[in-house]
């Protein structure tokens, strides 16, 4: 049996206060990562989950605790659609969030998907390779979601891209949505400083409970691909989503 790294599993009384702690968590990452190394850098999800986290970080109170100037912006996966679809992931946290804090649009950094996704996806990683230089391409923060089938990012089961060994970005045809996404690598992921899921919803509570107890041996969810060697994982549910946990 393959035994399951250390991780933190916060369970919120609602989506609300797991929004407010998802928001303090994140500022006090990008604090810390400004004052060690003067840069922050972040990648977001997408989804329904973090809209409300969003809003909250775009309010006064909690956009004036963030040094926006110093921050980078990048995403974990992207749907290929138009850069204006409201499907799109960035377009949906630039609306919500981007646009209303003052945030270089530099700092920015997109998933062209408006190419063809196998061009999209080797751009975006040449962009990554560009901005990290000689570094690890390891983020300090990266924002994950779980699917009901135990997806996360753009690794569906069933999709060579859970098998995938390298840390990277690819394309990956995701065949229950017929639509070709482009994701994160597992390895890619787990080198980041920080990973934090946000779950939240009694639709999730079965899959969140079966990712967490199982062993990882047989990689039946792709979300426990999730196993940073070095960094931090942390979990955030909202009661719902934690109903079928055994918690201590």
């Amino acid at each position: 049996m393959i035994a399951r790294k250390p991780y933190k599993l916060e369970v919120f009384l609602s989506e609300e206060y797991l929004d407010i702690g998802a928001a303090e968590f994140i500022i006090d990452c990008a604090k810390n990562a400004i004052a060690s190394k003067g840069k922050f850098t972040i990648s977001l999800s997408g989804g329904r989950t973090p809209q409300k986290l969003f809003e909250l970080l775009a309010q006064p109170q909690y956009e004036n605790q963030i040094d926006w100037k110093n921050t980078y912006i990048f995403w974990g996966d992207e749907r290929c659609v138009s850069l204006d679809d409201e499907r799109n992931n960035a377009f949906q946290a630039k609306t919500i969030l981007l646009d209303k804090v003052n945030i270089p649009e530099f700092n920015i950094n997109r998933i062209p998907v408006d190419l063809p996704p196998v061009a999209a996806a080797s751009n975006y990683e040449r962009k990554l390779n560009d901005f990290f230089g000689d570094d690890p391409a390891q983020f300090d923060l990266i924002l994950l979601g779980l699917g009901e089938n135990g997806h996360t990012a753009s690794l569906f089961p069933g999709t060579n891209v859970i098998e995938d060994t390298s840390a990277g970005i690819r394309n990956v045809y995701v065949e229950e949505e017929k639509m070709f996404r482009i994701t994160m690598t597992a390895p890619l992921i787990n080198e980041a400083h920080v990973i934090l899921f946000l779950v939240t919803g009694k639709e999730k509570a079965e899959i969140l409970n079966k990712v967490l107890k199982e062993s990882q041996e047989s990689k039946k969810y792709p979300a426990q691909l999730i196993s940073p060697e070095n960094g931090k994982l942390y979990w955030f549910a909202d009661s719902e989503a934690a109903s079928c946990c055994v918690l201590p």
